[in-house]
């Protein structure tokens, strides 16, 4: 009679490790961290099309990438995972640094453009978000300079996530490797110390830019869409960062001007495990992943994301259309791992107490 309670547990455990579970240990086993709303489907037809059975593990909003690139590296001597997706790069590039990932050169990583790429093929990117000012049309308009005279005038109407996950992470790297960080660090504490309003992610970011509560805001393009999916009086402009060494930066941070600027242009990423006992189905969804049929499957999905390899442009949604060059003055991210680690580490000093 014991034994039911345990047997109980027992299988709520399993079931939410691997809530699409049940074809037995020949399965692929995924990690994920793009949203299962977008994800599941393509997973879906890839074992429609293949016959291999996908085991999927996502995981929460607000930590979700950083939460599953702890668990490859908690699991790396018996891995349970077969293949990493990943929403952004520089976790990726974290676990290729500690030799948890395994290099395939496939046919996905050769029509991705080298930015998007490792060399060895260690990972490859599909599929991107890019940075973006999310602003709230009924309050002001969407342009830079009028951005510029807000946030001089009244930074408690500017919205940002606490950046020591995800995206908003990537972000503040950038910054870190552009701008120095002693000058990231006295713009950061600027805002902050003039009522900068900082959230638990980018979703409630385009909430409150979306409601009123905040005029403009640093969100991602994919939850921007939700807002405009939802009829809201939202538009976006791109985060450009300029690249030049000992530039000063704008009054305001959000966007800079010069040939030099470039957009935050994040894809997903999927990668292969070191350890995998499934290696040629772990390949076949890497090239799946990175096809253009997928590519253009996420653009035409309600999340926008932009194809970074060729696609037929016709198929593409007039969104998606309009930010495909934004996409393309991309900054190189492949750099920045250590100034990642090196501004999380100044981050955790001021968030985590």
């Amino acid at each position: 009679m014991v034994l039911l309670p345990v047997l109980a547990v027992t299988l709520l455990v399993a079931l939410w490790l691997f809530p699409r579970s049940g074809a037995g240990s020949n399965s692929l086993v995924v990690y994920c961290a793009h949203d299962a709303v977008y994800a599941d489907q393509i997973l879906k037809d890839f074992e429609h099309q293949t016959g291999i059975h996908v085991e999927v593990r996502y995981d929460t909003e607000a930590t979700k990438s950083l939460g599953l690139i702890n668990l490859i590296v908690q699991e790396q001597r018996e891995p349970r995972c077969d293949l990493f997706w990943n929403n952004e790069l520089l976790g990726m590039m974290d676990l290729q640094s500690q030799g948890l990932l395994e290099p395939y050169r496939g046919s996905a990583w050769q029509r991705l453009p080298e930015k998007y790429r490792d060399a060895d093929g260690h990972w490859v990117g599909f599929g991107a978000r890019l940075r973006v000012m999310i602003v709230n049309t009924d309050r002001m308009a969407a342009d830079e300079q009028v951005i510029e005279e807000l946030v001089h005038r009244d930074a408690t109407r500017v919205a940002v996530a606490k950046p020591l996950f995800g995206t908003t992470l990537t972000h503040y790297t950038v910054l870190w490797h552009a701008w120095g960080p002693e000058r990231l660090k006295k713009w950061h504490h600027e805002l902050r110390d003039r009522g900068l309003r900082e959230v638990n992610g980018n979703g409630p970011v385009k909430d409150v830019v979306a409601a009123g509560t905040c005029d403009v805001g640093l969100t991602d393009t994919d939850d921007l869409f939700v807002a405009i999916d939802d009829h809201l009086p939202v538009d976006m402009l791109p985060v450009r960062v300029a690249t030049e060494p000992n530039r000063e930066t704008s009054i305001s941070g959000l966007s800079e001007q010069g040939k030099s600027a470039r957009t935050i242009c994040i894809p997903n990423t999927a990668a292969i495990i070191r350890g995998t006992k499934r290696l040629e189905a772990a390949r076949k969804l890497v090239d799946y992943l990175a096809s253009a049929e997928t590519e253009l499957a996420l653009a035409q999905s309600k999340s926008r994301q932009v194809p970074l390899g060729e696609v037929e442009s016709s198929r593409l949604p007039a969104e998606v259309q309009r930010m495909k060059p934004w996409a393309d003055e991309g900054v190189d991210l492949r750099p920045l791992l250590s100034d990642r680690r090196e501004c999380l580490l100044w981050l955790k000093s001021e968030y985590v107490k």
